[in-house]
């Protein structure tokens, strides 16, 4: 079998990759097995040493590495490089604060006990396409810097990334087997999931995906950390800063062309502001230039495969005849679908009910900031949330209410290595980044000594 990858905005195919066979993937646990062995005896000077040479490794090759990933997802190049030196500054950050995270912690008894974090094993990586780096290397940096090896399987069209990275490693220093891209089929995911050598499972993807895997490493006991899909609610009150709100907003709902997890799609804004808002989004939305990612001056490429963009006009066309108003877009040509805002969205739209991957902004508006939280919570997702008011101490009573794995106020909603991430409800469970997230796939061993 051979996967293909194609340039979205040429639909050119520019590369293809083999499925490896039962026998060679076989071969590949083992070699995670055998690297494991020695991984986890290392110190953590000498992992944090060839973690550092990691991020130099990927800051000088960032051009190329971002035309990689350009061509194969559609993302323009600048966003593109900027995910590679995200990816490479978590790198440094875990080479620099692992050890310190995974420190043993006395308790307060009349006999000596403590916690201990041992490493598991392999950690088991089904990745995105949408953050082809930057995925990989938020959960990557921190198990192999734990002592933990990983095994990769990433999206179909951006194998040429997942190789990238193992190429990466072992430029790196760190042994053949610590790093390990596996291109396989769905039907092999289980005998990978099932063998001795993986300990932890981890995916970003889908909450149909999520839900298949999620299965699988229960049936198998194994410990798995799931982000899914979400439908982040972007709230706007009455005393909002509304021009730096639809700012943000814009650049939350249209960065890589409105295909992340954690892009706001849901705008939630208070009837008294709601007209102002609109016109502003509506007003900056508009600037945005769609097209060639290559071309100097271009905002925002096209969506990743045309299966996708597809699916969005079908969601926007949906909407369309169930009420909402068409502000701004709702063209497409292929893959490239012009930025698109519809206003009037109510609950039961299409466009409130399900994940809107691509650039469609939906406002929805509520009466009050009561009325604006409980439409925010109004869904089976819980990922992210963001939150506009200028009432700081109003936001700290509004924002626990909010149903999230995170919420941000006043703020573009994103991931930083340095505070734990994850969702609840269908978008997840487990958290990645920040202390919490390196020891998801840790053993932590109680310690007693009389």
């Amino acid at each position: 079998m051979i996967f293909k990858s194609i340039n979205p905005f040429s639909q050119e195919i520019i590369a293809e990759h083999e499925v490896l066979t039962n026998g060679e993937l076989n071969q590949k646990l083992q070699l995670s097995e055998r690297a494991f062995k020695k991984w986890r005896n290392t110190t953590f000077q000498e992992r944090a040493d060839k973690m550092k040479k990691l991020a130099h490794v990927l800051r000088a090759n960032k051009e190329k590495l971002g035309l990689l990933i350009t061509n194969e997802m559609g993302k323009i190049v600048s966003e593109s490089i900027s995910e590679v030196e995200k990816s490479a500054a978590n790198c440094d950050f875990y080479a620099e604060h692992a050890e310190q995270m995974l420190k043993d912690e006395y308790y307060d008894t009349s006999f000596k006990s403590l916690s201990v974090y041992d490493p598991l094993g392999a950690v088991f990586a089904i990745m995105p396409w949408n953050y082809p780096f930057w995925q990989v290397l938020r959960y990557a940096a921190p198990a192999i810097m734990a002592g933990n090896v990983t095994l990769l399987k990433h999206a179909p069209n951006v194998i040429g990334c997942a190789k990238a990275i193992e190429n990466a490693f072992l430029e790196s220093g760190f042994p053949e087997g610590v790093f390990l891209q596996i291109t396989i089929d769905i039907p092999q995911v289980e005998s990978v999931i099932a063998s001795n050598i993986v300990q932890g499972v981890t995916l970003t993807g889908s909450e149909k995906a999520g839900s298949s895997v999620a299965s699988l490493a229960g049936k198998h006991i194994k410990k798995s950390v799931m982000e899914l899909g979400g439908s982040d609610a972007f709230i706007v009150l009455n005393d909002a800063n509304l021009e730096r709100a639809a700012s943000i907003a814009t650049q939350s709902r249209m960065l890589n062309a409105g295909q992340a997890c954690i892009c706001a799609k849901r705008f939630i804004v208070t009837e008294k502001v709601a007209d102002e808002f609109s016109a502003l989004f509506a007003q900056k939305t508009q600037l945005l230039q769609q097209g060639n990612p290559l071309q100097q001056g271009i905002d925002m490429g096209p969506l990743a495969r045309l299966d996708l963009a597809k699916q969005l006009s079908r969601q926007l066309h949906k909407a369309l005849e169930q009420g909402a108003k068409l502000i701004v877009g709702g063209e497409r040509e292929n893959c490239n679908f012009l930025p698109t805002l519809i206003d009037f969205v109510t609950v039961d739209s299409i466009a409130f009910q399900e994940e809107t991957f691509g650039p469609l902004a939906t406002i929805i508006r509520a009466k009050d900031e009561n009325d604006a939280i409980a439409i925010a919570n109004n869904h089976h997702y819980g990922l992210a949330s963001a939150l506009w008011t200028e009432d700081r101490e109003k936001a700290y009573t509004l924002a626990r209410r909010i149903e999230a794995g995170n919420v941000f106020v006043n703020s573009l909603v994103r991931s930083d290595s340095r505070v734990p991430f994850g969702g609840i409800k269908k978008s997840g469970y487990g958290r990645e980044l920040g202390a919490v997230g390196i020891k998801e796939f840790m053993n932590m061993k109680s310690l007693v000594i009389e």
